[in-house]
């Protein structure tokens, strides 16, 4: 009785609310029954919440395996792109050799000019 009583308050406070809004027009087919007024109303009230709150499970579902679909393609896609760069840096290579040496040459100067004024 203790556990009801809330409910039924509840169910009441709906309805005459419903009632102070005028939704006299919502009409509800019940398995061949019609269920017109605020009773009505409240009734397709609770199915159409119902049917939202089914549809934001699924689509909290479909949220969830799309972020794991994406993420491990994601990181798929960092590795295959990682690994296309270490390839071109080798196909790259001999092509750089002429630059490379310059580069070198510039380097061995100034760790001389480092050393000599370490001394």
């Amino acid at each position: 009785m203790k556990k009801t009583l809330p409910i039924v308050a509840i169910i009441l406070l709906a309805i005459g609310v419903l009632q102070l809004l005028d939704v006299g027009d919502v009409n509800v087919n019940w398995d061949g029954e019609t269920i017109d007024g605020p009773l009505g109303a409240l009734a397709g009230l609770l199915f159409a919440g119902g049917g939202l709150l089914a549809a934001l499970l699924g689509l909290g579902i479909a949220a969830v395996c799309v972020g794991a679909v994406c993420a491990g393609l994601g990181a798929l896609m960092v590795g295959l792109i990682a690994l296309f760069g270490a390839l071109l840096a080798a196909i790259v290579t001999p092509f750089l050799l002429p630059l490379l040496i310059p580069l070198a040459i510039l380097l061995l100067l100034a760790a001389r000019g480092r050393k000599q004024n370490r001394r």
